[in-house]
């Protein structure tokens, strides 16, 4: 039950269960309400299950498969529960499993190599073995101290997910254990920890195991303890990584990985995809250090042969896609490469970029740029690049890209040629359009305004770079006929579509309320709204119970003064869009005509013939009102008086010659909103037709 009644208490099915003379742990794990009272901490519960049999067992549902022909029960819920309950985090039960060795020994005798690790039982595991670093660091790590051999195997494991998780918070990436237990950690640090996980990238091991070893260490340059972090970052270290990625007998995923570390150390504050991303929102550390140079002076050793990977002539292989066929493709390798010189160029070494401009870095990665011209994540890298290099101090960098690498030509010569070409025989150009179908336009050119943006604004304060683009008379041109019609046409703060405000409140925070400044009378508007949806909003039911059910309280109105700023500021009408005829926002009535359109309407032959109005005083309205007369409907008809549609007829653009008729030609009387309504009720039962006279049966328009 989900409510509680005075005198009558249901007693919990674990209670009932404890209350047996002989009952089972399993009768208990069965019971879904066990969770919830160990959360709760019910007394009788926890003292059973912090008894070292029943703890035992608990260990033996996570870390042993279930024997075959098992129920499902004990396949799937028991261990789930068993997880659960040392994750309520009781801390008697917690303490009764750390202070007893066999169990500890039980606990991580699922690592063991001779076991199964399913990925399944790997989560429980990894649960609980975080849950104790966190509730009890100190005697777990005094556990793992004497039993070193648990690191080695955490390692060797490292392929399944959790189990990496696992060794990621015992290394130290989790701030919280770091920062309780520091002192008892400090061996960890001494160990040869960072060359077990390098050495499993010269294992026969999947590429599973390749990335999260990569992950793992990315993961100590970010947030590992000092000790750590130097020792990851020293040149001996790295040119044993680039020993690894390098050796062409190893699998390309090596390379792609351990160059995710190398990125890592040169950007900390980089995220790249893995599973330590988690662990940087839940660590205090703040942003990391600019990279060390002695790290970047390790890495220049390898870039040549880095380079040398990029080069895509060699290869046969052929991809086909839909707008033609890539021979080769790009391919993980080449653009993770792309990627680390990207961050190599962002540092902003001296060292760095004299080599890149020794290497022809710069000119490779360009070639490629306009050779893969739908790689869209290969354009990202090279823009950000060439902005780089841009906004670099070192003019002989800019020199070297505007001059040897020619950038500005092959900017023009992609405009001018825009199209994917389709000849095979061009070895320059890996991407083939498709045959028989008219060639596609190229990819890359958004990025290529971008870089010419790019370049006008540096030429803006940078004399030497103006000067080199206004000799080139092809450029001149193309910004004056081209760059500058396509900015105008890309600027989407000049857009005059979407919510008509946008041209006029462009440096508006979103979040101030515009409304507030226009000439709006929300009062009124609370007030109209209110008067319209109190009609047509009852059934006939409610109704015929009683026309007491209409009448509302001032405090139980469908629209008060929030509510309609709210519809104003939805509807966002500019200010230089109100035309003559006036505005729903303006100050107004919207149940009370002109006298003009309601001499219109009453002096309408066809109004005379159909619409059974009083003609009432001025004074007779009032009092009317005053009678609370707005909410009766009519004497004549029980039937529900109809809202009225303030719009256009789904069939003609013109309103029906009825309506015209009336509201044109009727003389001069007030009409009461209940009569007005009426009227509409019954004009809906006809429709003129053709020839002038109405049909009562052809229903509603």
């Amino acid at each position: 039950m989900f409510w509680h009644m005075t005198g009558l208490s249901t007693a919990s099915p674990v209670e009932t269960i404890l209350d047996k003379d002989n009952f089972t742990l399993d009768e208990l794990l069965d019971e879904d309400e066990i969770i919830q009272e160990c959360k709760a901490l019910n007394g009788r519960l926890i003292s059973y299950l912090r008894e070292i049999s029943q703890v035992k067992q608990l260990l033996q549902y996570i870390v042993q498969e279930a024997p075959e022909g098992a129920s499902k029960e004990r396949i799937l819920k028991f261990p789930f529960i068993a997880c659960e309950i040392f994750t309520c985090e009781v801390d008697i039960i917690l303490k009764a499993l750390v202070d007893d060795e066999e169990l500890m020994d039980l606990l991580f005798s699922f690592l063991d190599p001779e076991r199964s690790h399913s990925s399944q039982l790997a989560g429980y595991f990894s649960k609980v073995v975080v849950c104790l670093l966190l509730r009890k660091t100190t005697p777990l790590m005094n556990y793992i101290q004497g039993h070193q051999d648990i690191i080695k195997k955490l390692v060797d494991l490292i392929g399944i997910t959790s189990i990496m998780e696992v060794l990621i918070r015992l290394i130290g990436a989790d701030v919280h254990i770091y920062g309780n237990s520091g002192d008892s950690m400090q061996w960890l640090e001494e160990m040869d920890i960072l060359d077990m996980i390098v050495d499993k990238f010269s294992s026969s091991d999947g590429p599973e195991v390749h990335a999260n070893a990569a992950g793992t260490l990315c993961t100590i340059t970010r947030w590992a303890p000092p000790t750590l972090a130097a020792k990851i970052s020293s040149p001996s270290f790295i040119a044993r990584l680039f020993r690894h990625a390098l050796e062409e007998s190893r699998p390309k995923t090596v390379l792609v990985n351990l160059l995710l570390v190398c990125i890592s150390l040169l950007d900390p504050k980089r995220l790249t995809s893995g599973i330590y991303y988690m662990y940087n929102r839940q660590t205090s550390n703040g942003p990391g250090t600019t990279a060390n140079p002695e790290t970047v002076k390790s890495m220049l050793d390898s870039l040549g042969d880095l380079l040398k990977l990029l080069n895509v002539s060699s290869e046969e292989h052929t991809l086909l896609t839909s707008y033609g066929k890539l021979q080769p493709p790009l391919g993980k390798r080449r653009l993770k490469i792309i990627e680390f010189v990207s961050v190599l160029v962002a540092v902003s070494n001296e060292a760095a970029e004299k080599a890149l401009i020794r290497l022809g870095a710069l000119e490779r990665i360009l070639e490629l740029f306009f050779q893969y011209p739908y790689n869209n994540l290969l354009h990202k890298h090279v823009e950000h690049i060439i902005i780089s290099c841009l906004e670099s101090k070192n003019h002989q960098f800019v020199d070297h890209l505007l001059h040897k690498c020619n950038l500005v030509a092959k900017i023009l010569d992609s405009e001018k040629n825009f199209t994917l070409s389709a000849n095979e025989n061009k070895c320059s150009q890996p991407t083939v359009a498709a045959e028989g179908k008219f060639p596609h336009r190229i990819g890359n050119i958004g990025y290529l305004t971008r870089i010419a943006n790019k370049l006008i604004q540096l030429g803006n304060s940078d004399c030497e770079v103006q000067k080199f683009l206004q000799e080139n008379s092809d450029w001149v041109d193309w910004q004056t006929n081209v760059l500058l019609k396509r900015n105008a046409l890309e600027n989407v703060s000049q857009w005059a579509c979407g919510r008509p405000t946008t041209l006029q409140d462009r440096t508006r925070d979103s979040d101030d309320d515009d409304y507030q400044d226009r000439d709006y009378d929300v009062a009124a508007l609370a007030n109209n709204l209110s008067q319209a949806f109190k009609y047509g909003i009852y059934s006939n039911d409610a109704i015929a119970e009683g026309d007491s059910s209409l009448e509302r309280d001032d405090e139980d109105v469908y629209f008060d003064d929030e509510s309609a700023e709210v519809v104003i500021s939805s509807l966002r009408l500019g200010d230089n869009q109100d035309s003559g005829g006036g505005s729903l926002f303006t100050n107004s009535n919207w149940f009370e005509f002109e006298d003009e359109s309601i001499d219109n309407a009453s002096s309408s032959p066809v109004a005379e013939e159909y619409m059974d109005v009083d003609r009432r005083t001025n004074d007779d309205v009032e009092k009317d009102e005053a009678d609370g007369a707005v909410s009766k409907l009519g004497s004549e008809s029980n039937k529900t008086p109809e809202w009225v549609e303030w719009r256009e007829s789904s069939d003609s653009l013109e309103p029906p010659p009825v309506f015209v008729d009336a509201f044109q030609t009727a003389p001069s009387s007030p009409i009461h909103n209940s009569e007005f309504f009426e009227y509409e009720a019954k004009s809906d039962d006809f429709e003129p037709d053709s020839a002038g006279t109405t049909n009562v049966d052809e229903g509603r328009r």
